[in-house]
């Protein structure tokens, strides 16, 4: 069986250096934040090009300090897309406010900006565009309504680490693209851990130090609150790990972006719709995600599975059809791109460490799957 992704490799082929870091760390007694976090926190931000990057407990975290430090609670609208993880939108709800969904585009799954002026109200305080399987959404275009309404632009980069998006002539990464951004090393991520961790970055000197006061229970000095914040602090043993993986993250995109251009090649005579890449931007495939006829799919996925190939559906229900949100009112057919999206896509397997033997066994199992 070829699975979605094996985290083991990457640890077998970086083993000597991860070791090494682990018990460095382990013998240093600094677990909870410390010079693993610093470090990690520095180079991160050098690496982003933005003056502050803040390591958190994990993604959610991320999203939600951000939120609390911009002062979003009850009375508050937050407009998020309903086609990605629901951490999204549910940030929005545990702070009191109300995640107001916005329909996605259809080609690249991102929010669709051209759809964000009906969605602003009075109440409206930020906009929450996801970069969605590693390909960067519309920031110019949703940086400028942003800009008229006077809204934070807060990108949930989780699936993103590496991405880049083409603006005014330069390249500028994922995560250094809004006001404020959020990152995941879930080991599934592109920089992954071995276990939680988060990142906040931003060039807002004034957010990067709340989100700091709140990762630690509100507190600017030991044992004195000045607001109610939570327990949010990258653990050292994870920033050890994500310092050793980090000078490697732009190769094994590099080889995700092979294999995905691999099996465009391979597929493009099929009936499906294949990811795209837009002009200006800088897609790293955290997902290979294609999109097949919705009454075939359930038998695409049953023959990758005769065929040993593992595969993944991201994501089945969009969050306004989740049960949690009923009390919203969205209703079937609210967000007809999403809902079409969620009957179709299909996810394979486009880690890094995959072999040629594999590659070959992904493509053609997939040309028989949809024969």
């Amino acid at each position: 069986m070829i699975p979605p992704l094996d985290p083991t490799r990457q640890y077998q082929a970086l083993k000597t250096e991860l070791d090494a870091a682990v018990l460095e760390l382990l013998a240093s007694g600094q677990y909870i934040l410390g010079p693993a976090v610093e470090k990690f926190e520095n180079s991160a931000a050098g690496v982003l090009g933005v003056q502050h990057a803040i390591g958190v407990a994990n993604g959610t975290d991320a999203l939600q300090l951000v939120l609390q430090a911009h002062g979003i609670g009850p009375g508050d609208e937050v407009i998020v897309p309903p086609f990605t993880f629901i951490a999204t939108a549910e940030v929005v709800s545990l702070l009191g406010a109300t995640p107001v969904f916005c329909d996605i585009e259809d080609d690249t799954l991102c929010l669709d900006a051209s759809l964000l002026e009906s969605k602003i109200t009075p109440r409206t305080k930020a906009i929450i565009p996801v970069h969605l399987f590693g390909h960067p959404a519309d920031m110019s275009a949703i940086n400028a309504i942003a800009s008229t309404h006077n809204l934070l632009v807060l990108e949930d980069a989780a699936q993103a680490w590496g991405a880049k998006l083409q603006v005014a002539g330069g390249w500028k990464n994922c995560g250094a693209l809004g006001d404020i951004a959020s990152f995941s090393f879930y080991p599934t991520k592109n920089l992954g851990a071995c276990g939680e961790g988060g990142l906040i970055c931003t060039d807002d000197d004034t957010l990067a130090e709340k989100c700091k006061m709140l990762r630690t229970h509100g507190q600017r000095r030991r044992y004195i609150h000045d607001e109610i914040g939570i327990n949010s602090r990258l653990h050292g043993m994870q920033a050890a790990i994500l310092n050793v993986k980090l000078p490697h993250v732009d190769g094994w995109n590099d080889l995700r972006r092979s294999h995905a251009a691999r099996f465009n090649a391979a597929f493009a005579d099929l009936d499906l719709q294949l990811p795209v890449e837009r002009e200006n931007a800088h897609h790293i495939y955290h997902q290979y995600t294609f999109r097949v006829d919705a009454a075939r799919r359930d038998a695409i996925c049953e023959s990758l599975t005769e065929d040993g190939i593992g595969w993944a559906v991201y994501y089945p229900v969009p969050l306004h059809l989740q049960p949690v949100y009923e009390n919203l009112g969205y209703h079937a057919g609210d967000f007809p791109v999403t809902e079409q999206a969620a009957k179709e896509v299909i996810s394979l397997p486009v880690f890094p460490e995959l072999r040629e033997d594999e590659l070959q066994s992904i493509i053609a199992a997939t040309r028989r799957a949809l024969s």
